[in-house]
């Protein structure tokens, strides 16, 4: 208000001013006027001229003022509109005017008060774009990686700070998904690699396959590729190599699985064995768990194919003599057990089936290994009756040395060991007293297996049990001829005696007592025969049936003379204590060596 009124004074003085001036003007003019001597008519033509011309210049002024004034009201209403617009791009709906509370203030003040406020306003809008323009970009770049195309966002108009917070957050949102995919991408292309690296396939090669850009991004930040179809690419690649690898490691096992039993075919060693020992280890292990580069390379396959091809042409030329020697532990078995082998696997017919390509020797060593644990559970079944028999063979072998050592005539004659053939001639006579206990335990235990088997229990081609009771009966015969024997000493004694004497005695029966250099019984007889020493005997028991059973059923038919009768029941008996102390003296206390270990 004070400067209003201040501006009404200067007017005023102006005026004022003017007044005076236009008064000493027209003063100065009325002088000049009547110097010249215009008439009064003049003097008015010429002062309405002046009048005239004086209100023409006032009208033009106001004519300009008003001109300006109009100006000024619509540069200020073009900018209110343009704060109105700018404040409603930026997110600001009131409309208040800067000047809101001074109605009476001059147009060129409010132009001056919003001016500053309109570019600040348009600053802040410019701003708001750029942000927003970087956010738009970002977003599309993002969109391209994942989507593969360009998508265009159309330009924004609105700048309000909700709208960028909203492209912010989707752009946080994108980032993430880039993030995850980019991690994905990552975990994918490092599982081909691993995959790659234990099939030994070209690790670089597969990624060209989903996507030749795969092999350009070595960081994280440079990776682009992470589309859905490169994801669906990856997933593929890493689909197609596990099933690879879980096809090479099962064919892998099965070529582990005959390489090893080719091993233990061909007893291979340790140190050649070592050689494969990764491929042994990644056999027993699960399809994830192998890990090891190459290992289930092509040329690793082929390398164990090569080894098992090696070993098969070397299986060929040994399987033979494998067979040959299960055979000879089938044989040495049986021979512990005194029992017949299998008459289909003997050497000459293996021979000829192998030869022929007939049989596979696999299969033949599998059955001669059945007829090896078959022939182990016999022997252990048959070890008790054994163990029986070998007590049984040796009363029979003391009952003989002490049919010969009674039947010596130079037995008391005194001399170097005549008191051990006295003592162990008492310990034989307490031994086969025991002889009718052993035989019927023994015949027990017979009929016991025979019964629970339902089958003859043989011995060397035999029935044992009939051998026992052949020799059963024979006892009392051979008892009654040895009775007979010695009556008959008794009355050749009288004879002799009753005769004239002679100065050399000699042996009616024939017989030729075994004396020893002191003439008494040897005392280092040895008391069972070994398998060498028997005249029955073969070379190779095992190929045919042993001949050396008791014969006592042809013993049973009548005899001539008793003296005749003895001598044959004696040599029954030698032959069978010969034929029974060769093959079961392995299974008596006294021998030293032992049967075969039962696995």
């Amino acid at each position: 208000m004070v400067g209003g009124a201040v501006g009404v004074r200067r007017r005023c003085s102006a005026a004022l001013t003017m007044e005076t001036s236009c008064g000493a003007l027209l003063s100065e003019l009325e002088l000049i006027w009547r110097d010249i001597g215009e008439t009064e008519a003049e003097k008015d033509r010429m002062m309405m001229e002046i009048e005239k011309e004086c209100k023409q210049i006032y009208k033009t002024k106001i004519d300009q003022a008003n001109d300006a004034r109009s100006h000024l009201r619509h540069t200020i209403a073009a900018k209110e509109a343009d704060l109105s617009i700018l404040k409603a791009s930026l997110g600001d709906h009131t409309t208040t005017l800067p000047y809101a509370s001074e109605e009476d203030m001059p147009l060129k003040a409010k132009l001056a008060v919003l001016a500053p406020h309109l570019e600040e306003l348009q600053l802040e809008k410019r701003e708001r774009a750029r942000l927003l323009s970087e956010i738009t970009l970002q977003i599309e770049n993002i969109n391209l990686d994942i989507s593969g195309r360009c998508e265009d966002l159309k330009e924004e108009e609105d700048l309000s700070m909700r709208k960028i917070n909203e492209y912010q957050e989707k752009l946080r949102t994108l980032q993430k998904d880039k993030s995850d995919r980019v991690c994905k991408v990552l975990e994918y292309v490092n599982e081909v690699h691993c995959l790659c690296g234990v099939l030994g396939m070209d690790f670089r090669e597969k990624l060209d396959d989903v996507h030749p850009g795969l092999n350009d991004s070595n960081t994280p930040q440079t990776f682009t590729n992470i589309s859905n179809n490169i994801l669906e690419g990856l997933s593929r690649t890493i689909e197609k190599l596990k099933t690879e690898k879980k096809s090479r490691a099962f064919k892998l096992r099965e070529l582990v699985e005959l390489l090893d039993e080719l091993w233990n075919l061909m007893n291979t060693q340790k140190q050649e064995r070592r050689v494969f020992s990764k491929f042994t280890v990644v056999s027993s292990l699960s399809d994830d768990d192998i890990t090891d580069s190459g290992v289930l390379s092509l040329e690793s396959l082929r390398q164990v194919e090569t080894e098992i091809k090696r070993l098969s042409e070397l299986k060929a030329g040994r399987m033979k003599q494998l067979v040959f020697d299960k055979r000879m532990e089938l044989v040495e078995i049986c021979r512990w057990a005194h029992i017949e082998p299998d008459n289909s696997t003997t050497p000459e017919k293996i021979n000829g089936l192998i030869d022929a390509g007939l049989v596979d020797p696999c299969q033949l060593l599998d059955n001669i290994e059945n007829q090896i644990g078959k022939a182990r559970e016999e022997f252990t079944s048959r070890k008790d009756i054994m163990e029986g028999v070998g007590k049984w063979i040796s009363a029979c072998e003391e009952e003989k040395w002490l049919e010969d050592y009674t039947q010596d005539d130079n037995r008391y004659r005194p001399g170097r060991g005549a008191h051990l053939n006295l003592k162990r001639a008492e310990k034989a006579r307490i031994t086969i007293t025991k002889i009718p206990g052993i035989m019927n335990s023994l015949m027990n235990r017979i009929h016991a297996w025979e019964e629970k088997r339902s089958k003859p229990f043989i011995y060397d081609g035999d029935r044992l049990i009939s051998v026992l009771e052949d020799y059963k009966l024979s006892r009392p015969q051979k008892e009654e001829e040895n009775k007979r024997y010695r009556d008959q000493k008794k009355l050749q004694g009288r004879l002799d005696r009753s005769s004239i004497p002679t100065p050399k005695r000699s042996n009616s029966l024939g017989r030729r007592p075994s004396t020893s250099t002191n003439g008494s019984m040897g005392t280092t007889t040895p008391r069972r025969n070994s398998s060498g020493s028997s005249s029955s005997t073969t070379d190779h028991p095992f190929l045919t049936p042993r001949s050396r059973s008791y014969s006592g059923r042809t013993q049973r038919s009548s005899i001539a003379t008793p003296l005749s009768f003895a001598g044959l029941l004696k040599g029954n008996i030698e032959t069978m204590s010969s034929s029974f102390a060769t093959s079961i003296s392995v299974c008596s206390s006294s021998e030293l060596d032992s049967p075969p270990p039962l696995h």
